[in-house]
């Protein structure tokens, strides 16, 4: 395991998400649910790149290196990658057959305390949704439960130095209760994630710029390619059923009183122009 150089993030001290009295909905509040439940220490990550001794290549190993996060995928994980317009890489899930981990890396200050203000918010959000809210005590601190009509979510957040870590687990309803397999792999998840919050200035809450590996996004190319091929397919397909087909002219029914005024001047004798002759 990679040594620490320096502790990589300060104790949170925050306080207790408001509770929402207007809104006809469960709300359950934890008291202290800043104090962190002790599983989690100096020992844990997530870290910093600059806190861990060796190079980023033997950092990466056994990681998914996505530029400013590189994150341990769980046992049987697949990768679905969320892109913008612009074609670029937006976010990375990692996707398990008990659900979603989501871990994204954002700009914060260099104090602690960013998590207390997001967690808050993200309550507030989840409560206007009508969705059942709870928060929580993790290993690092308050966890903010959401759970609706379309499934559950939990997020877990670490505060660290000018950077905050959001984990997001969602799934089904009672997946993400405390103790179940899809919250023990995303705190897993999110404990082996180490950040690079490089140099490069960021406002605060921004999230920090992720990359692809050249494989992953060659792969990637390649799949939207096959994409862009069978919509082409599809609507060429679609566009000929809707062109009518060529109807095939009928041939014309020869004029009746030419044809008999032929004959006429015919005669029993053969054409018109023999009977000059």
């Amino acid at each position: 395991m990679f040594g620490r150089k320096k502790k990589g993030r300060d104790d949170v001290d925050a306080t207790d998400l408001d509770s929402a009295q207007d809104v006809e909905v469960e709300v359950e509040e934890v008291d202290e649910v800043d104090e962190v439940d002790g599983t989690a220490d100096d020992t844990t990550g997530p870290w910093s790149i600059d806190d861990l001794d060796g190079d980023r290549e033997s950092i990466a190993e056994g990681r998914l290196d996505l530029g400013s996060v590189l994150l341990m995928l769980p046992a049987g994980g697949q990768l679905q990658v969320e892109m913008t317009q612009a074609g670029a890489p937006q976010a990375v899930h990692i996707v398990t057959p008990n659900g979603r981990i989501t871990v994204a890396a954002f700009a914060a200050p260099k104090s602690p305390g960013q998590w207390r203000d997001v967690a808050a918010e993200l309550a507030d959000t989840l409560r206007r949704d009508n969705a059942r809210v709870a928060t929580e005590t993790g290993p690092w601190g308050r966890e903010v439960v959401g759970s609706a009509a379309g499934g559950d979510l939990r997020f877990i957040g670490v505060d660290g130095y000018r950077w905050m870590i959001r984990g997001v687990a969602s799934g089904p309803a009672g997946s993400v209760e405390a103790g179940s397999p899809l919250v023990e792999q995303a705190r897993a998840v999110v404990a082996a994630t180490v950040v690079d919050r490089g140099s490069d200035p960021h406002p605060v809450r921004t999230p920090l710029p992720i990359s692809l590996p050249p494989a992953l996004a060659q792969q990637l190319a390649a799949a939207q390619q096959q994409q862009m091929a069978a919509a082409q397919a599809q609507a060429r397909a679609a566009v000929q059923q809707q062109v009518p087909q060529q109807q095939v002219p009928q041939q014309q029914a020869p004029d009746v009183d030419a044809a008999t005024e032929a004959q006429r001047r015919r005669g029993p004798s053969g054409s018109a122009m023999q009977q000059l002759d």
